[in-house]
């Protein structure tokens, strides 16, 4: 199956995934071909996500040369993805391709990385910009970020999400790769949550950054450092 329930969260298998993500990490793949396999990978996930979690309806079909029936996927026009500035940018654009209707929603969240991890493995966040659409009960809300560490970024993010949604369908944090630590604090303060992604890496440093990871998803992908 291309999506797998790990306990902790569901991994997206599919072949392809694999292969990007591979590139991704890396270090000789340089910022345009790095930007470009985010975008393939957010393309990939998702497919995968409109495969593993939509459901789809029966309509009747007229060709040019006899009426038949087909199948339709059911909510792509109930659809809200939210951006976690700026990582998930190049992510969402191929999430888009996937869901060329979906609203759109940003949030500019960042760790302060001078304050460093307390002892409970936190990162304070900063908060510098939040504007959502609409949520409501019939929405799919996809909530990205190419890396899930400590997961005190996305706890943040999903406070603000929930606080102005009025209610949805599924709600999905959609990664690249997760530390083990960060999928256990998001899992255990938003139960709500599906957490979907690509690899579950093998612990974060002392420093809270995924090892082996990929680097700063965000410096490779713009080319800030």
């Amino acid at each position: 199956m291309p999506i797998e329930d790990r306990d902790d969260a569901y991994l997206i298998t599919h072949a392809l995934a694999k292969d990007t993500l591979s590139k991704l990490r890396d270090v000789e793949t340089e910022q345009v071909a790095f930007r470009k396999g985010l975008v393939k990978l957010g393309r990939i996930c998702g497919y995968e996500i409109i495969d593993g979690a939509m459901e789809t309806e029966f309509v009747s079909i007229e060709t040019p040369m006899a009426e038949t029936t087909g199948e339709r996927v059911k909510g792509l026009d109930d659809v809200v993805i939210v951006n976690v500035l700026r990582a998930a940018t190049p992510f969402v654009e191929g999430l888009l391709k996937a869901f060329p209707r979906a609203k759109q929603g940003v949030i500019s969240a960042g760790r302060d990385e001078e304050a460093g991890m307390n002892d409970a493995g936190e990162f304070p966040i900063s908060i510098d910009y939040v504007k959502l659409p609409e949520i409501t009960e019939t929405d799919t809300v996809i909530v990205a970020d190419p890396m899930l560490a400590t997961g005190s970024t996305m706890c943040t993010v999903l406070g603000h999400v929930l606080e102005e949604a009025d209610g949805f369908e599924n709600l999905f944090v959609l990664s690249a790769v997760s530390a083990p630590d960060g999928l256990l604090r998001v899992g255990s303060q938003f139960a709500e949550a599906d957490l979907l992604t690509v690899a579950i890496d093998d612990h974060l440093d002392e420093h809270g950054y995924i090892i082996p990871g990929l680097g700063d998803a965000g410096d490779r992908a713009f080319r800030t450092k």
